[in-house]
């Protein structure tokens, strides 16, 4: 018996007429989805390709703007640079002219001080605190505060171009960093789609840990400038207090070194009177010397004069001793002569005490002569002091403004 072939079950019309129409709505709806999808894809591409195109441009404006923004900076700091380092110029002549000025202090300082030892050269009563050493002696005490004053100031400057050139360096890096920064946001914005050295880039899609924001930066260079323009400030402030000093110093000098002159020359000027009325007054002394001796003389003179007649009396009175007897008689004669030979001992010692007070006084003249003679080398000694060593050493004292 032959075996039966089970044959698939077949489906009704129906069922065909439904499964055709359902391929035919699936096949619709898939390709009203496609289309749906094409046309959205297209306006995808599109909008994308608008975003990017204007993001690009929006970056490509901001870098302009970052450009803008770093050249602004970078001149201000440029500006600010050139400042600063024409102050230090300025500063460092000023520090030269401080440094002459404290070397020009020396030498009128050394005058003062030598003429001080030289003046201790005068002998005798001219050795005297007068108002010239007491001049002196404020001169080397103004001059010393003056060089003092100078260092001091040195000092100041020195510390403030220091501080000029510190500040010079934090802009001069500044700017250096601004400079890289705008040439590698320059190189930047040439970059486009078409740059044949366009690559992608490992691990930049981030934002660095040492980055600062817009305001930090800003604020970084603002502060490098508002230290910068202080400082300048400052070194404005310490030139002028420098001219100030300066002037003052060097008209606090000239002022003493003309108050020494004068009371040196006033002291001269003494010195010179009073060894003139030293020499008058030797001059009267010699004189009077010369008048003591004629009168010694006279006096000697008068005394050898009266041996004679004290002879003769004493002859007489001897050789009335020889009268014979009643003949030796106590007459007017006798009493006379004796009388003469009494008077003439009484005139001789009175001329003997005058004689020994002419020769006292005379002795008393020429040690009065000795004293005018040495107290007029005192002065002669006191006006080499002043007038040849100390004048001449102080013509060399020239004090002009530093």
């Amino acid at each position: 018996m032959a075996k039966l072939v089970q044959l698939p079950p077949k489906f009704l019309p129906q069922e065909w007429s439904v499964a055709n129409k359902t391929r035919y709505a699936n096949a619709e709806s898939q390709r009203s989805r496609s289309e749906r999808l094409v046309a959205e894809s297209q306006r995808l591409v599109d909008e994308i390709e608008q975003r990017t195109h204007k993001s690009q441009q929006d970056v490509n404006k901001k870098i302009e703007q970052r450009l803008e923004e770093i050249q602004f900076w970078k001149d201000e700091l440029n500006n600010k640079l050139e400042e600063t380092t024409n102050e230090i110029e300025q500063l460092v002549a000023y520090k030269i002219r401080l440094e002459k000025a404290l070397e020009a202090c020396k030498e009128p300082l050394a005058i003062a001080q030598q003429c001080l030892m030289e003046r201790e050269k005068r002998v005798g009563i001219d050795l005297v605190h007068d108002e010239v050493e007491r001049e002196l002696i404020k001169e080397v005490e103004v001059i010393q505060g003056v060089m003092a004053l100078l260092e001091r100031t040195l000092e100041q400057i020195t510390e403030q171009i220091r501080l000029c050139r510190t500040a010079k360096y934090t802009l001069e890096k500044d700017v250096a960093d601004k400079f890289q920064a705008m040439k590698i946001d320059n190189h930047c914005s040439t970059l486009n789609n078409n740059t044949p050295e366009i690559h992608y880039a490992d691990g930049v899609v981030r934002i660095q840990g040492n980055s600062v924001t817009p305001s930090e930066w800003e604020e970084f260079s603002n502060m490098n400038i508002v230290n910068t323009e202080k400082q300048r400030n400052n070194a404005l402030a310490l030139r002028a207090l420098i001219d100030s000093i300066l002037s003052e110093t060097a008209g606090d000098m000239r002022k003493q070194c003309d108050t020494v002159n004068f009371a040196l020359k006033n002291r001269v000027k003494e010195t010179k009177d009073a060894k003139n009325k030293l020499e008058v007054h030797l001059a009267k002394v010699m004189d009077e010397i010369s008048s003591q001796e004629k009168n010694i003389e006279q006096l000697r003179k008068s005394i050898a004069d009266k041996e004679g007649p004290i002879k003769v009396a004493h002859s007489r009175l001897e050789t009335r001793t020889l009268r014979p007897n009643v003949e030796l008689c106590r007459d007017p004669v006798q009493y006379r002569l004796l009388n003469e030979v009494q008077e003439i001992a009484t005139n001789v010692e009175r001329l003997q005490e005058t004689l020994s007070l002419a020769e006292s006084e005379l002795k008393g003249l020429i040690r009065n002569q000795l004293s005018l003679e040495e107290e007029i080398q005192v002065k002669e000694n006191t006006l080499y002091v002043d007038e040849v060593v100390c004048m001449q050493l102080r013509e060399a004292i020239s004090i002009n403004n530093f």
